[in-house]
């Protein structure tokens, strides 16, 4: 049984352990407040661009003259999987969720005999990714130096993945982050970027436009933007869905070194009390003696 100072000791450690998960938990809320702002607002303008452009990506489909980006390669062979990850960790299974649901779509492309690479965005996922997949990482981006994200790194990070695609390196990209949708649930996500996929809303769409100058130019002109865009919401996402969950996992931590410090303390308590208890039958049964 361990001596009465080291109990002591420990009950001190596990203390000092909750003040720091307190303060952490603290900050990720305050951090959380302007996350969770700068995602919900990204969110309308996204998706207000992923409609148009299938809007007019609709009426340009079949063209010849369609770009890339919208038509594709024509092959399906190689996979681009563009996994963006946190930084840190002590966040629960916010950086483990989104790899797993990069890592079930690789085997799964693999399986159907499919080349895979990935680009890692995020010092977690690249470490854990390279476990399994060390060869097919063909790039990784680390973000730790970034204070506050901003479009130039979502425009960074696309004109890296348009330089591969134009070099014929790839077929199509998947785009993989979390979705914040409450401090408690952040939605593991897998979003196609290259080719473009058109909603079937924007394709059954009735309404005829006319356009200046031509969809097939207007579409070469805003896709690579788009690309940035969609890279962009996916950053303030995956940013916010951090927050919340290290939040919560700080929150959790905290709640369960209280416990600890109540158990320890009780052992503690009780050891001291048959120590003293020990010590008083030896007083007595020495003063009996004499």
């Amino acid at each position: 049984m361990a001596s009465l100072k080291d109990m002591r000791v420990r009950i001190a450690s596990t203390k000092a352990t909750q003040k720091i998960t307190k303060a952490m938990q603290m900050v990720a809320a305050s951090k959380l407040r302007r996350a969770q702002t700068a995602a919900e607002a990204a969110r309308p303008y996204a998706d207000k661009m992923s409609a148009v452009i299938s809007n007019i990506a609709s009426a340009a489909a079949g063209s010849p003259g369609a770009p890339k980006l919208l038509a594709g390669t024509g092959r399906d062979q190689v996979h681009l999987l563009l996994v963006c990850t946190g930084e840190r960790g002590l966040s629960g299974a916010f950086n483990s969720s989104i790899v797993r649901l990069a890592r079930e779509r690789a085997l799964a492309l693999m399986n159907q005999g499919k080349e895979v690479k990935f680009f890692c965005v995020g010092r977690k996922g690249y470490e854990q990714l390279r476990r399994l997949f060390d060869k097919q990482i063909v790039e990784h981006l680390d973000l730790r130096s970034v204070r506050q994200l901003g479009f130039v790194n979502a425009e960074d990070i696309a004109k890296k993945v348009l330089a591969r695609f134009e070099a014929g390196e790839f077929d199509a990209c998947t785009l993989f982050y979390s979705r914040f949708k409450s401090v408690i649930a952040q939605i593991p996500t897998a979003q196609q970027i290259i080719p473009l996929v058109v909603e079937e809303g924007a394709a059954a769409s009735t309404t005829s436009y006319e356009y200046e100058p031509e969809e097939d130019e207007i579409l070469t002109r805003l896709l690579p933007r788009n690309l940035a865009v969609q890279i962009f919401r996916a950053l303030l996402e995956n940013n916010a869905s951090f927050y919340g969950a290290q939040m919560s996992a700080m929150d959790n931590a905290t709640r369960n070194a209280g416990e600890m410090i109540r158990k320890q303390t009780l052992v503690y308590n009780r050891t001291r009390q048959a120590q003293i208890t020990k010590e008083l039958i030896e007083i007595i049964s020495g003063a009996e003696a004499v």
